[in-house]
């Protein structure tokens, strides 16, 4: 099986598909991060910052491998 992967073209570049993937999963870590702040993410870890760099890779990561 293969994949049919489809560019993103703005301008007449062609954007690789990882770069929509990553400006994505920045948007909705975006997103996520009042709900984050809300219920306390950031006392659960002594460095609050390599968290949420840590779930940005997840949220990156599940994007690049399902679609």
């Amino acid at each position: 099986m293969t994949n049919t992967y489809q560019e993103l073209v703005i301008g007449g570049v062609l954007i690789a598909p990882i770069v929509s993937y990553a400006a994505i999963a920045l948007f909705a870590f975006l997103m996520l991060r009042p709900l984050l702040r809300f219920v306390g993410f950031a006392r659960a870890f002594s460095n609050p910052s390599l968290a949420e760099f840590c779930l940005y890779v997840a949220m990156f990561g599940i994007l690049a491998s399902f679609f």
